[in-house]
Order: C-alpha cells, then sequence, then structure tokens
C-alpha cells in the first residue's frame, strides 16, 4: 500500500488579481522536491513540476537562498526548514496541540493502532497516527494520504460534508476496485455515507486493504462542526462490525470528546 500519493502536476491557470502563477509554481516545484528518492536534478524537477528549465532554475536557486532547498551542483534537495510549512498547518489545526496525548492513551487502552485525519478533497490525510506492533502498514504517518471512501476516518469526513460540496467530491471519486470488497457504485456509498450520519461512527472492512478493518468517530469544535476524524484500525477478520463497536466505540468516542474539550472556544 502506498504511504502518499505523488503531488499532481501544476494546473495551468492565467495570471490575475486572484491567482499568482509564480507562487503556484513555487510550490510545485517543493512538492516535486518531496517526491521519492527526495533527490532531484534541474531536468526532473522540470518534468515533475510541469514547468521549463529556466522556470525550474530561477525557483529552484531562491528555494536555496531561502534556505528552504540544497544543491551540490547537479542534485537538489529539501532542507530542514521546508518543514515547517507542514508544522504551520498543523500547529493551525485548534485540536493538534493537545490531540497527541489522548490518541496515545486510546492506542494503549485498546492495543490497537489509532489516528486522526482531516479531508482534502477526495483524500484523507493523517495528522497524528501511533500504530500498534499488530499492524504492519508503518509507512503511513502524518502527512500520508488515502482515498477517503474507502476508509473508516474518510467515511466519516465525507459524510459531514455539504450535499453540494460532496456532489462534487463524489463526483471526482475514481471508483476502482482495490480489493473484492471496495464499493464502487457511488449510490452505494452515498448510503453508507447516509448511514454514518444515523449511527455516529463509521465501519470499513478490507475495502483497502483485505486486512486491515476499522472504525472512526467524528471530532467535533465547540460548536458542533466537525473537523477531524478518529479512527481504531485493526486486523480484519478479529472483528465483526457488532464486536468493534461493543469493543472500541465508547473509547473512540469518549477520545473525540476529550480532544473536543481541550479546544479553545470559539
Amino acid at each position: 500500500m502506498a504511504a502518499t500519493k505523488p503531488p499532481g502536476k501544476t494546473v495551468a491557470v492565467k495570471e490575475s488579481d486572484g491567482f499568482v502563477r509564480a507562487i503556484a509554481r513555487g510550490f510545485g516545484v517543493v512538492e516535486a522536491l518531496g517526491r521519492p528518492p527526495g533527490r532531484h536534478t534541474l531536468s526532473e524537477v522540470a518534468r515533475l513540476a510541469n514547468v521549463t528549465r529556466a522556470t525550474a532554475r530561477r525557483i529552484l536557486a531562491t528555494l536555496v537562498a531561502m534556505r528552504y532547498c540544497a544543491s551540490d551542483g547537479r542534485y537538489f534537495q529539501l532542507r530542514p526548514r521546508a518543514l515547517g510549512l507542514g508544522l504551520s498547518y498543523l500547529s493551525s489545526l485548534p485540536f493538534w496541540a493537545n490531540s497527541h496525548r489522548t490518541v496515545e492513551s486510546l492506542r494503549d487502552e485498546t492495543s490497537e493502532s489509532c489516528a486522526l485525519a482531516v479531508l482534502d478533497e477526495t483524500e484523507i490525510v493523517y495528522v497524528q497516527r501511533l500504530p500498534s506492533r499488530r499492524i504492519l502498514t508503518t509507512n503511513l504517518g502524518v502527512g500520508s494520504r488515502l482515498p477517503a471512501h474507502v476508509v473508516s476516518l474518510g467515511r466519516i469526513l465525507l459524510a459531514a460534508t455539504p450535499a453540494p460540496d460532496l456532489d462534487r467530491l463524489l463526483g471526482q471519486v475514481e471508483f476502482k476496485k482495490l480489493t473484492p470488497r471496495t464499493t464502487v457504485d457511488p449510490h452505494v456509498l452515498l448510503k453508507e455515507l447516509m448511514k454514518v450520519v444515523e449511527q455516529g461512527y463509521a465501519w470499513v472492512d478490507g475495502e483497502l486493504d483485505l486486512a486491515i478493518c476499522g472504525m472512526a468517530v467524528p471530532v467535533r469544535k465547540p460548536s458542533g462542526e466537525v473537523i477531524a476524524a478518529l479512527s481504531i484500525n485493526t486486523i480484519s477478520g478479529t472483528l465483526t462490525e457488532a464486536g468493534a463497536k461493543r469493543r472500541f466505540l465508547r473509547p473512540l468516542q469518549q477520545a473525540a470528546r476529550d480532544i473536543q474539550m481541550q479546544m479553545p472556544q470559539q
């Protein structure tokens, strides 16, 4: 299973009062530098970021001058300062600073992998993940992405999305058969999302990976708005949905409430 999805090519949008193309290209180059193996030639950066060599050269020179990037004359790679771009987002989340201890306690209580995630278009992005020794997919961590519609975290977040936005997102989903259990009918998925709203949790078994099942609940702001999702994942076949509900639902809900209580009142 892939831990992250490669960044897409820079979208060609005309310069306007609402769009600065140079900034878009700069972020495209930063994303390209983050692609494996983590060091790239000028030509590789230009190709990955979908810009000309001349444009890539100017952007890379700027990043080197700003100490976001290093170069040995042939290869370019990100420097530790670039990590601050991602940390700025995490620090802006009202729950992130105080959630680690809660997620850790949930992992210790259940002896299963636990995670917090947010929605980014059709994908979930992990902002916390504490694996158990039983789950082997340790390549998933903060910043890793997965298709939202095939994991319990994503079902929670999609279910909380307003109808017009949800219709748009589902129109962008690639309904691929990742496993024999994967939901590939958008109408079936909509029914599942309605069920999630009614029951207050999501259960997904083997739709992304036949070896893994998971249960998730929403994490809400004090205002009631769903801002993230919290999950427990375990080995598929060890529990039915009913068994997972008996074992995991109450601890999950309590942990979600604890995270909510720690958020600043808004």
